[in-house]
This record gives structure tokens, sequence and C-alpha cells, in this order.
């Protein structure tokens, strides 16, 4: 009977242990401080996510770096290290914040990953890390195969494997191979294919992409240092009017861009993806001079962004696209007519753009009715007035209606406003920063954020840094404010 009772309870937790094993399994690998420089050698490209479970940025992060780790498998690991229980290697590599991502080379600290934190933009990213800096093409087939992608592709043709060209373009791909595809070769009749006749670069744009309205291939004769490279890549990449996604918006956005928003799927429909976007074309080929690049997106993917930032719902409109705006100071316009098939609306458009005639796009809680109280509410239409005032010193705090610390902060702001609602030069202010358009100039990057902003000087914003009591919020304005202060009626003198 014992026997049986032992057996059964071996079983229980064989199947308990190996059950829970199975059900943990990862493809994230996991090192700790006494394996971390053992693994790390053994891998030739390796993306490690320093991390604390309790950070909730972690905890976000954790199912797309899973996913990612499971489509890279044999080709990039991905790997994760506790910096709650593993302080040497955390302190070794100077990680301060969390999730903080490396990338190592065959052990040694390669670079910071600042790419996208997707499971699709990591695995596009890390494909980019793994093998050469520049892929090296010996036959047509070899260059058909690599020029036949997704991504643009980098293609240098060189006279022999030491020439110094050649050495100034692998500078150039080892800098910039986390953006970018390259591959080379020394073969110089692949160069005479695409009226290269001697020594030059090769920038191939995605065959996806291809258009009457631009070349599909660019050559460079140009000087061959890496700033030059740089520079005509930059220039060139992304061509009249580059396909958006989620891990290249960022960089677009450096620019004016337009974007057209509709049904794009390149993968399953790339003819039909590609109707709407040659009538945008036709048009961008007018208007390419003008400072403005032109983009096309899939809706489905930035639908969240529509109706946040333009107020767009996902039931306007039909197929036809959403066509938007945003320049580099951040202000936003919205196509409000359809987009014709004939683009003459698209025209219409921009002609009001360029000659200023566009009304902003700015997201605002709509004016409040009664704004009597001690802290005045500040939406993004009563910006200007309240907060602008040219007469008047605005302490105003940026805040979300789910933080915590706004929370704790509201009755000491409400009592801080009480103090000073008999002084007629200075407004206690707040605005809910998910609701209402930040203006440029302030930096709202968490919650609250404070920002003095003097009578007079409206374009110098000074960030509040200090406790967050009653009276150091009042020592802090004695300080900055223009005149002296009026505390419960009674004048502070300077």
């Amino acid at each position: 009977m014992a026997n049986s009772l032992s057996a059964v309870l071996s079983c229980v937790l064989f199947v308990s242990f190996f059950g829970r094993s199975a059900h943990a399994r990862s493809d994230v690998v996991e090192l700790r401080d006494a394996d971390f420089d053992y693994a790390a050698a053994e891998h030739e490209t390796l993306l490690v996510k320093f991390y604390a479970p309790w950070c909730g940025h972690c905890k976000k992060l954790a199912p797309e770096f899973e996913t990612a780790a499971k489509r890279l498998k044999g080709i990039v690991t991905l790997a994760k290290v506790d910096c709650t229980t593993n302080t040497e290697v955390c302190g070794r590599f100077g990680v301060n914040g969390y999730p903080t991502l490396k990338i190592f080379r065959n052990g040694e600290e390669s670079s910071s990953y600042d790419g996208p934190r997707s499971a699709d933009g990591i695995v596009d990213y890390m494909k980019k890390q793994a093998g050469p800096d520049s892929v090296s093409l010996h036959n047509e087939k070899d260059l058909e195969t690599f020029i036949n992608h997704f991504d643009a592709s980098v293609v240098g043709v060189f006279e022999s494997s030491d020439s110094p060209q050649l050495v100034e373009f692998l500078k150039g791909a080892n800098l910039m191979r986390d953006k970018f595809r390259f591959a080379h070769t020394t073969d110089l009749q692949l160069g005479l294919r695409y009226d290269l006749p001697s020594e030059g670069v090769l920038l191939f744009r995605p065959p996806r992409l291809a258009s009457m309205f631009e070349e599909s291939v660019v050559p460079h004769r140009g000087p061959f240092s890496v700033t030059a490279l740089r520079r005509f890549i930059r220039d060139n990449i992304y061509g009249i009017c580059p396909h958006m996604t989620k891990e290249n918006n960022d960089q677009l956005r450096k620019r004016d861009l337009l974007t057209a928003y509709y049904d794009l799927d390149y993968l399953h429909n790339p003819k039909g993806s590609n109707y709407w976007r040659n009538r945008v074309m036709k048009v961008a080929s007018q208007y390419s001079s003008r400072g403005l690049l032109f983009s096309v997106a899939n809706r489905k993917d930035f639908e969240d962004e529509l109706e946040e930032d333009y107020g767009l719902g996902t039931s306007e409109g039909s197929e036809v696209p959403f066509v938007t705006i945003r320049n580099r100071a951040g202000h936003k316009y919205s196509m409000r007519e359809e987009f014709t098939r004939d683009g003459k609306s698209l025209e219409r458009f921009l002609e009001d753009y360029f000659a200023d005639r566009l009304k902003r796009y700015i997201k605002s809680e709509p004016v409040p009715a009664n704004n009597n109280g001690p802290v005045k509410v500040v939406v993004a239409d009563t910006f200007e007035e309240i907060v602008n005032d040219p007469e008047k010193d605005v302490l105003i705090e940026f805040y979300a209606p789910w933080c915590g610390h706004c929370k704790k902060l509201e009755p000491k702001y409400t009592e801080l406003g009480q103090e000073l609602s008999g002084d007629p030069s200075i407004v206690i202010a707040k605005m809910d920063a998910t609701a209402n358009d930040v203006p440029l100039g302030y930096d709202v990057q968490g919650f609250p954020t404070i920002y003095f902003v003097p009578a007079g000087r409206k374009d110098e914003p000074k960030r509040y840094e200090g406790p967050r009591e009653v009276k150091d919020f009042i020592s802090f304005l004695k300080r900055e404010a223009t005149s002296s202060l009026v505390l419960n009626g009674v004048k502070e003198e300077l």
C-alpha cells in the first residue's frame, strides 16, 4: 500500500513538474550573472533584454519579445536578464532603466537597440543585424535574389576586394545596417546592366513600389565617404511616395508628411494597394519639390491614431483614402473633401495647404461652461487665451485622469490655487493631456508634468522639477514670478 501511494505521488510530482516546464517553455534564453559571458560568446548576434519583473513597460514588452524570439529562432537569439537578481551584469552594462535592450556580437556589446518594440518591428530590425554588414554578391542570380525584397536595397559595385572605395562602403554598411540593407559585388558587369560603367552604388527601391512616376534604381557615382553615402541614401531611399509602417513612421515624420490611409496590403494584394498610391504619386510628382513628403499607409495599422489625432473614425468615408498632413512643428491637417479618383480633390487640398488656407486640426475637450475655480481648466482651444496671456504668469499641470500621482497632487494643487486666488497676475491651471493636444514646446512624457510660463516670455516655458508640497510651489513662484505674489490677499515683498 505504501509503495503504491509512493508511486502515485511520484507520478503526480512528475506530471506536475514537467507539465509546468512544458507550459513555461520559452524561446527567450534566460541569462544570469554566472553564465552571461559564456552564453553570450556562443552567439554571433544576440539581443538581450535587461528587465525588472515589477516594471509595467517590461510586462507590456514581454509577449512581443517572446513572439519575436520564436520567429527569429535559428536566425538571431533573444535573451533576457532579470536585473533584480543579476545586479553584477546589469551594473557592468550600465543598465539604469527598464527595459533596456542591447545587441551583443560574439559576447561583446555592439550597440543599444533603438528599434521598434513590437514583434514585427523586432523581427525586421534584428534580421538586418544578423549576418555580415554587407552581403557579398557573386553573380546575377545573387543580385536578383537580394533586391527582390520587401525593403529597399543598397548595392555597391567595385573593381576588386581590396578597392579603397569598398572599404568606405563597408564602414557605412556597419554604421547603417540597422536601418538599411547592404550588399556589394566585385563584378563590374552587374553594374553595367544599370548604366553604372565603373565603381559606384545602386539603390534599388522595393519591387512592390515600382511606378511609372519614378526610377526604380538610382545610381550614385559621387564620393564614397560614409557621410556622402548616408546623404545619398537619405535623399533617395523613400522616393516620391513610400509605404509608411509602424516601423518606419518615426523616421518619415522627421519631415513634413502627407499620408493617404486606406486598405493597403502589399502581401496579399499588391496591385490593389498600388491603385490609390499611383493616384497619390501622380499628384505628388507635381508638388514633390515644395518640401512635402508623400506616403501611403494601411488604415487599420493607424486607426487609433487617426481617431485620436484627427477625429477620423473608422466608420467615416468608404474605401477611398483618408488624407492627412503632419508637419515637423506638429501641426495637423486633414482633407475633408472625399478623395476623387482623378486626384483633383487632393490638388485642391494641397493648394490650400501651401497657401496657408487650411484650418489646423486640434484635439480639444469642450470649453468649460464654468471656469471660476481656484485652478483654471485649460483645453487645447483655450490654451492660447489662458496660458499665453502675455500679462499673466501661469503654472500649468499636464495630467491624466487615471494617474495616481495626479490624484495625490490634486488637493495640494487646489490649495495652491486657493492661496493665490487673489493674485491678479498669476494663474494656476491644469490640462488633461490625454484629451487635448499638447502644444509644441512642452515635453510631456509622464504625469503629472508641470510648467511655469512667465508673463511676456511665453516662448520660454520652464519645467518645474521640485517637490510637490504647497510650500515648495510657493517658494518656486516667489523666485520665478515676474511680480510679487499676493497670498491670501496679502502682497508678498520681493
